[in-house]
């Protein structure tokens, strides 16, 4: 009989994983049945997100908005850091200020998901729920009106023009997927919130690469379901985005990503949120197009989170 070791009751120090460790080097997914159609030297491949600690994808965004705030002095022990948000900037803000002891006090549209407003909460985040018609826009306003009424109480991290946001894709997710496809991705396709990921990520792509084509996504309409993604002709347009940069610029559909939802769900067994759902159908448009033209490729998108925090949508069920 063999005997088992001991191991010591005293962790090594060296192979534990502090919080800030753990945000990046996603794994990278590869899919089977919604991709059967495709001919085999054209690829899709998708990163998981939702393997950072907060679930999502704006932990990247977060860690470096924090840290440049916090090596400028602009975030310091007597101010809030204060911004609007969809839910998952604002879940990786009250993370982070949980594990660094700085308070944090969001703006969001009340309509967000159950599952993020509990989230939030759970880390002690103030929050400020605002008009679900006005969307991530009318929090981006209630946020601007309080900073001017009292700019001595916050740091403003505004998400939306600051240029921390997509360098921290250009440093982190670019090199990243870069190595993961061992340099052979054609196509890096993102969906437009802040823009972040897509100006970013492409940027960074770009440098490495300059015939990778970037390819940016948004809803085909103002009015939409699409949580966390931005109509760009109708909405406030945020200063770090670059209409020009994208080669090419495609619309989606809520209902086409709520049935790619349940597609990734029943047919590959990944439960993804909608706007990683949506990311999916753009990227198969991207995809199909190339097997139309008989060109091959390697198609990489982001899946920003998984569906844990909107189980409650209805269209799940329907």
């Amino acid at each position: 009989m063999v005997a088992l070791q001991q191991t010591p009751y005293l962790v090594d120090e060296p192979r534990v994983r502090k919080l800030e460790a753990q945000i990046g080097n996603t794994p990278m997914l590869g899919f089977t049945r919604v991709t059967a159609h495709l001919p085999e030297d054209v690829q899709v491949y998708a990163k998981a997100e939702w393997a950072n600690p907060g679930g999502s994808v704006k932990d990247r965004a977060a860690l470096f908005i924090v840290r440049a705030a916090l090596d400028s002095g602009k975030l310091t022990p007597d101010k809030i850091l204060m911004d609007s948000t969809s839910g998952n900037t604002g879940i990786a803000y009250a993370m982070l200020g949980a594990a660094k002891g700085f308070r944090v006090k969001l703006f969001l549209p009340a309509n967000a998901s159950p599952e993020r407003i509990a989230i939030l909460k759970a880390y002690g985040a103030e929050l400020v729920l605002t008009d679900p018609l006005e969307g991530s826009d009318g929090a981006i306003r209630a946020a601007r009106a309080e900073l001017a009424a009292h700019p001595e109480r916050y740091f403003y991290a505004d998400q939306y023009n600051n240029p921390a946001n997509w360098q921290a894709h250009f440093h982190t997710t670019a090199p990243e997927i870069w190595a993961q496809t061992a340099g052979k991705i054609t196509h890096f396709v993102a969906g437009l919130g802040t823009s972040g990921t897509m100006m970013g990520t492409g940027r960074g792509l770009k440098a490495i690469n300059p015939d990778i084509e970037v390819i940016s996504l948004q809803p085909d309409s103002p009015f939409h379901g699409v949580e966390g993604w931005k109509h760009m002709a109708s909405a406030i347009v945020p200063g770090i985005y670059d209409i020009d940069f994208a080669n090419h610029d495609f619309g989606v559909t809520t209902e086409e990503s709520h049935a790619m939802a349940k597609r990734l769900a029943r047919e590959e067994g990944y439960l993804v949120g909608i706007s990683a759902a949506a990311a999916m159908a753009g990227s198969l448009k991207v995809a199909e197009s190339l097997a139309e033209r008989g060109e091959p490729g390697v198609v990489v998108t982001l899946f920003p989170d998984n569906a844990y925090k909107y189980l409650s949508d209805p269209f799940w069920v329907r």
